[in-house]
Parts: C-alpha cells; sequence; structure tokens
C-alpha cells in the first residue's frame, strides 16, 4: 500500500472574501507512521459566575471518591470521571467590604488593586495572561475575553473605594491594562473568523444573504480528496458548526433591525435577546476557537457581580443581586439554588461540545483545563472562602472523579497556579499562593 509522506500544516488556513478560518486538528496534519509525533497544545478556560452559592447544595458532604453529587453540581455528574470538585479556598484579596468590585479582578491574579475611583487603577496581571505570554504566542489570538453583560459605561465607585473598572473584566493584561470583555456573538465571530467593515456593511452582507463562509467552501474541495473519510467529515462539520452559528446571529441582527421598537436600550445588533440563547452561542464560539486553534485561552463572565438579571425561566422573577441577599430565608436560598443550578445547565452545554469534537486520540474536552467558579462564597455574608470551584478536563491532565478538600482559607491562587503548571506554563508564583495543590 502506498502512503504520501505528505501532510497538511497546522496552520493551514482557508481564506476568503473578508475571512480566514483556521482547519480543525486533522489526521493529516501529521506526517505518514507519524500520528503519535503529532503535539496537541493544552486550552485553558476560566468560567465565572457571580455572587457565589448556596455551598451545602453545592459542595459534596464526602471528600474523595464516590462522592453524591448535590443538586447545583448535580447536572456535571455524567463527567465525575474528568472533574474535581476542589473545597476550602479563599481568597485574602478580595477580603474587603467592596467585594462585588474587587471579586472579578482579584479571582485570576489574588493581587488587591488600588483603591481608586478614577483612571489610575492598578491591579494584578491575571492567570489567562501569563498563559497568553506562553502558550498563546503562535495562535492568531493570544486569548479570548468573553461576558454577557456591559458595564463598562459605568463610572465612579461601583463597590466602596473601587472604580467600576474594576469590576467589568476578569482579564488584566498588566497592572494598568484591563482586557475589555466582548458581549457581541458577531463581534466575536467576525474577530476570529474575518473582518466584518462597519455595520452597513454587515448589513449588506446579511440582505444579500451571504455567509463569510462562502469563499472557501471551493478550497476544502481542492484538498479534501487527500483527506480520509474521517478528516473529511470533521472539515464538513466544523464549516457546518461556523455556518450554523453565523446564521443563528444573523437572525437575532434582523429582529433587532425589523423591531426598532422594541423596548430593548441600547442593544447591539447580535446580540440575542433570550440570555439563553446568548449563553449557547458564546460557549460555541470559545469552542470553535479552541478547535480551530485561534486560541487556547479564554475567560467567559456568563454574567457580572451586581447584575439584577431575572430567571423566570426556571421561576425566578427577582434579580439577581437581590435574590443573593438572601438573609437565611429558606424560599430566597431555594432561589438561589435554582439561579446556580440554572448556570450549571448552561455550562454543562459547552462541556458536551468539547467532549463531543474529536482530537487526537481523544477530544477537546480531554485536551482542556477549565475552571468554574466563583470569587465569592456566601453572598449573604460576601465572604470568600470556602470558594466553589470545579475543574474538569482530560484524566491525563487532571485527575478527576474526586472532591478534595484542602485546609480553609489555602489560597485559591494555588490552584490556578497548578492549572498553569499543567498546562505548561511554569509559574513560581501567582499573587498571594504558596506553591501547588497536590492531588488535582
Amino acid at each position: 500500500m502506498f502512503i504520501s509522506k505528505k501532510h497538511l500544516s497546522r496552520r493551514t488556513l482557508l481564506k476568503g472574501a473578508g475571512a480566514s478560518l483556521s482547519l480543525p486538528l486533522l489526521s493529516a496534519m501529521a506526517p505518514a507512521f507519524a500520528q503519535s509525533s503529532l503535539v496537541i497544545q493544552p486550552r485553558l478556560g476560566f468560567v465565572y459566575i457571580p455572587h457565589g452559592a448556596i455551598m451545602s447544595e453545592y459542595t459534596p458532604d464526602k471528600v474523595g471518591t464516590g462522592f453524591e453529587f448535590k443538586p447545583i453540581l448535580k447536572p456535571l455528574e455524567a463527567y465525575r470521571d474528568r472533574m474535581t470538585i476542589v473545597s476550602g479556598l479563599g481568597h485574602a484579596a478580595a477580603d474587603t467590604t467592596a467585594v462585588h468590585s474587587l471579586s472579578p479582578c482579584t479571582w485570576l491574579s489574588g493581587i488587591r488593586p488600588k483603591a481608586t475611583l478614577g483612571s489610575d487603577a492598578f491591579a494584578g496581571i491575571t492567570a489567562d495572561q501569563y498563559a497568553a505570554q506562553v502558550i498563546g504566542q503562535d495562535t492568531p489570538l493570544p486569548s479570548l475575553e468573553l461576558a454577557t453583560e456591559d458595564h463598562s459605561g459605568l463610572i465612579g465607585a461601583c463597590d466602596r473605594d473601587y472604580g467600576c473598572i474594576y469590576m467589568n473584566t476578569l482579564s488584566w493584561r498588566s497592572p494598568t491594562t484591563p482586557n475589555p470583555m466582548e458581549i457581541n456573538p458577531r463581534k466575536v465571530f467576525e474577530r476570529l473568523f474575518g473582518t466584518g467593515g462597519s455595520m452597513d456593511e454587515r448589513l449588506s452582507r446579511q440582505a444579500e444573504d451571504r455567509s463569510i463562509l462562502d469563499g472557501v467552501v471551493r478550497q476544502t474541495q481542492a484538498f479534501s480528496g487527500e483527506l480520509g473519510n474521517n478528516d473529511r467529515e470533521k472539515v464538513t462539520n466544523y464549516l457546518d458548526n461556523i455556518r450554523e452559528i453565523e446564521r443563528r446571529i444573523q437572525q437575532a441582527e434582523r429582529l433587532i433591525i425589523e423591531n426598532p421598537d422594541m423596548d430593548i436600550p441600547d442593544a447591539p445588533a447580535g446580540i440575542p435577546f433570550a440570555y439563553e440563547d446568548h449563553l449557547a452561542i458564546m460557549f460555541e464560539l470559545m469552542a470553535l476557537a479552541y478547535q480551530s486553534d485561534i486560541t487556547r485561552v479564554s475567560t467567559f463572565m456568563m454574567a457580572r457581580e451586581l447584575s439584577n438579571r431575572t430567571y423566570s425561566m426556571v421561576g425566578v422573577n427577582e434579580g439577581h443581586h437581590a435574590t443573593s441577599h438572601h438573609g437565611n430565608n429558606a424560599d430566597k436560598m431555594a432561589k438561589n439554588v435554582k439561579i446556580q443550578t440554572y448556570h450549571v445547565n448552561q455550562f454543562k452545554k459547552f462541556i458536551d461540545t468539547l467532549d463531543s469534537i474529536e482530537e487526537g486520540d481523544g477530544t477537546l474536552l480531554d485536551n482542556s483545563i477549565i475552571l468554574y467558579g466563583s470569587n465569592m462564597s456566601n453572598s449573604n455574608l460576601h465572604d470568600h472562602y470556602p470558594l466553589p470551584n470545579v475543574l474538569l478536563g482530560g484524566t491525563d491532565r487532571i485527575k478527576g472523579g474526586q472532591h478534595i478538600s484542602y485546609e480553609q482559607r489555602t489560597p485559591m491562587t494555588n490552584l490556578i497556579l497548578t492549572m498553569l503548571n499543567k498546562a505548561g506554563v511554569e509559574l513560581e508564583q501567582l499573587g498571594d499562593s504558596t506553591g501547588l495543590v497536590d492531588q488535582v
């Protein structure tokens, strides 16, 4: 049997009008007889939820293996073997009365920022940016920062002596440079897959019912004959997924354009009306960015601190922040559990997507390390210990199948530092870390 030694580069691009697409990882990207030599770089993800958790309904009673899932994390039970629940960690950098401003900006840095209401903000470089400097330098985007709510228009004191700038992002490139978090799926899509030009140009393209993928389909046909059946199917599915996401974004834009009188103030084109749809598209864009190796590092704020979004889809009509101040009222606590379980359910869809994408000898989930959690514990007390943390990923990256409980107030940064080192980002210290955590 003749086997060609030709292979595709991992950086193979398909180019079309206004678009440039990286291919997903294919078997053809490794030389013949050397499939095992294809190095798969790890992906790092940090997914944040505000206002803590009802810890009695979150943390398993049993430490070790064979624990029973509490209601909030129950949706993730299918991934027991690839998840580790970590208890006992705290965040001293966020221990202050300005809990909502400091929770996001200290979560991935462990450094207390400067108290200021002005433009002279000074915080700490965050873990995602340390990763971007190492594993993100040979990808088009060193990192990706996403959210669903925009508070960047707020100025002044969002919380005590700390300005709103500290609450608006999880990611700081330098002590004085926060990375803005994008909430518009259309802008994210075009950042990943092509330049979109002005809004008029994008709407013109939509009116012509053109997909930005039309210009690259012919190129896939040029080399598809050289691919095996499995690779051809991967490419087809990859392009179909991108096309489907663009179609859904176009639908959201069309609703806004065709209903200009709808009472949705300042809704940018491309943002779905339904929160669940918004979350779904952002998570799918994250997965596509990982799959195409456009980025290996991402942060996602599913909701912002002080968010008063309602969750009528699970029977909670009061605002989230107001509900988080439950005063130990059983009814309010139950409503918090509903909101927190809802968030886990939406996050689980992202994990499902990662696990459905084949890569190498496993799946994209197997090649990822994803942290899901909050920088607040009991929202009624505004405390920062013990924090709710869940790690998911391949068993060659995290051990999985376990609940680990550390001594109370063990620095949260110890866990994040361990994540970085497992992803190949060798860092001796992060913020107030005191070392790596074992067992993970």
